[in-house]
């Protein structure tokens, strides 16, 4: 994402908040068929400048659009917009849609038109029909950190709260042209990588790294960017990425699904520092969580990770905004979150807004009219 080629992230400051940046993958649809277009490159050479990155992605009609590194959150919301602002004009000048949705409401074709890179054609070779997984957009968000071992107990931190990210961004419930049960389709087709889920429980630094050479040697990744746990390491930059989300419907989802996680992180920081130690929810109880989290949405229950008990989304929700508001009052974001949570419920996360213009004619031409429209505008207020 942009972080390397622009300025290197700093390491935390005790008087400055951590540096972040958001990554948001969206899809090319024909507005007339809800079908992905294969207009990555056209969109993209005409698409005005944008301060950080735009760039294709796995397939023709994946975009990506990645912040500058970013301290505050006005500035944050700043790129965000001005990137969708700037593929959206491009896609519409060519008849297209830009939408920011994690699946792409009629699936996808076969067979898939890839981006012309030796990378992505060696991933389809040795993961076959697998590569389906790679065609659906997340929204990833990147804390910078001092070092791997501060990252790492970071990472143990946050995992418990996985869940309650992803049902906040739930994004994604249609697929192949009809409602798959599930508030988030994106990360079921995700979770079927053999690389994907979870991040493990680090006791060292050498839990990390034995963990992703198992990966590599038994051939569930190519390299090590192909670790795609919902919490790692960034392959290439100073970061923590969390990548559970799904692209969000609107910029100011993507603001909040940003600032909350570093809140968290900013809290997990001081936890750190005053050796207190993180929950060690169990692989299994959190797998079962996330699920439920992608099944569910906001608008459902989840699983409570300590106690394995169903609980509504909401109530989790509170949970994880008790435990970030330390972070949220020294960045200054306490006020911009709990606004925008207000408002997100309110108006009802993507996956129910997608629902309910699905419901007014069964028509999924509705959600795609939806998806063009609010991946531009501001969420309701």
């Amino acid at each position: 994402m942009a972080h390397g080629r622009t300025n290197p992230l700093n390491a935390h400051h005790d008087d400055a908040p951590l540096t972040f940046g958001v990554e948001e993958e969206f899809l090319l649809l024909h507005p007339e068929t809800s079908r992905p277009a294969a207009q990555a490159p056209l969109v993209l050479r005409t698409a005005a400048p944008a301060a950080g990155t735009l760039t294709e992605e796995i397939t023709r009609f994946q975009l990506e659009a990645a912040t500058p590194v970013c301290r505050f959150a006005d500035q944050a919301h700043h790129h965000l917009a001005a990137a969708r602002h700037a593929l959206a004009e491009a896609a519409q000048r060519h008849g297209l849609g830009l939408v920011a949705a994690g699946c792409a409401p009629y699936g996808t074709p076969v067979p898939l038109p890839l981006a012309d890179k030796p990378r992505y054609r060696h991933i389809s070779d040795r993961f076959g029909d697998l590569v389906e997984s790679h065609t659906v957009c997340g929204c990833h968000v990147h804390i910078g950190m001092p070092d791997l071992p501060t990252a790492l107990a970071v990472s143990n931190h946050l995992r418990p709260h996985l869940p309650t990210l992803l049902a906040l961004s739930a994004n994604s419930p249609f697929y192949q042209g009809r409602d798959t049960g599930h508030a988030s389709w994106r990360n079921i087709l995700w979770s079927r990588l053999p690389s994907s889920g979870p991040p493990p429980l680090y006791r060292t630094p050498d839990d990390y790294h034995h963990a992703v050479d198992a990966l590599l040697d038994g051939g569930a990744a190519l390299d090590p960017g192909m670790v795609y746990w919902f919490i790692r390491p960034a392959p290439r930059l100073p970061t923590l990425e969390i990548r559970v989300a799904d692209v969000a419907a609107t910029a100011e989802e993507a603001l909040l699904l940003a600032l909350l996680v570093r809140g968290l992180a900013t809290a997990a920081l001081q936890a750190v520092a005053d050796d207190r130690p993180a929950a060690e929810v169990p692989d299994r109880g959190l797998r079962l969580a996330l699920w439920r989290a992608a099944h569910d949405g906001l608008e459902g229950n989840g699983v409570d990770t300590t106690t394995g008990a169903l609980t509504p989304a909401r109530a989790l929700l509170d949970r994880t905004l008790k435990a970030a508001l330390p972070g949220l009052d020294a960045c200054g974001d306490t006020t911009v979150v709990t606004g925008l949570i207000d408002r997100l419920l309110r108006c009802g996360s993507g996956a129910h807004r997608q629902r309910a213009a699905h419901a007014r004619d069964g028509r999924i031409s509705d959600v795609t009219a939806l998806l063009v429209e609010q991946t531009r505008a501001p969420l309701p207020a």
